[in-house]
């Protein structure tokens, strides 16, 4: 999760989605997530304080600043690195799965925050990002870190 001045998805040469002030949300989804990891994260995503209040110290939300959230499916997060030069995605969700969930989230976000902008899942995408401070936070619903 990125907080971002600015953001946009192009597909196709065409801009799919796009916003201002907000939260970029990379979403990798895994072959042991389920319904409990989508509703920690939407949960995370909308109350995660990381926006800064009058004294400079992040203390507010994107809904307590009224920021957008744009989120965007990645496999790649998945990728392991570890052994050789090419990643692996053995750990990462079926497409059907990751989709499901992927949507799952979208939704919930919505219901808890409004407006969401959104990749296309299974779309090569081009994602432009003006990372705001940079701040930069990894979100792992099984809490490995």
């Amino acid at each position: 999760m990125q907080r971002a001045s600015r953001a946009s998805v192009t597909v196709d040469d065409e801009v799919v989605a796009g916003m201002d002030r907000g939260l970029v949300v990379l979403v990798g989804v895994g072959d042991e997530d389920g319904p409990d990891d989508v509703d920690y994260l939407a949960r995370k995503i909308v109350g995660l304080r990381i926006f800064e209040d009058d004294q400079g110290k992040m203390n507010l939300s994107v809904r307590d600043v009224g920021a957008g959230i744009m989120i965007v499916p990645q496999f790649t997060l998945y990728g392991d690195c570890r052994r050789g030069r090419r990643p692996s995605f053995d750990a990462s969700a079926p497409p059907e799965t990751a989709e499901q969930l992927y949507e799952q989230l979208v939704e919930d976000v919505r219901e808890r925050a409004g407006e969401v902008q959104t990749g296309e899942f299974k779309s090569y995408m081009e994602l432009e990002l003006v990372n705001d401070g940079p701040v930069t936070l990894l979100l792992d619903s099984k809490k490995n870190f």
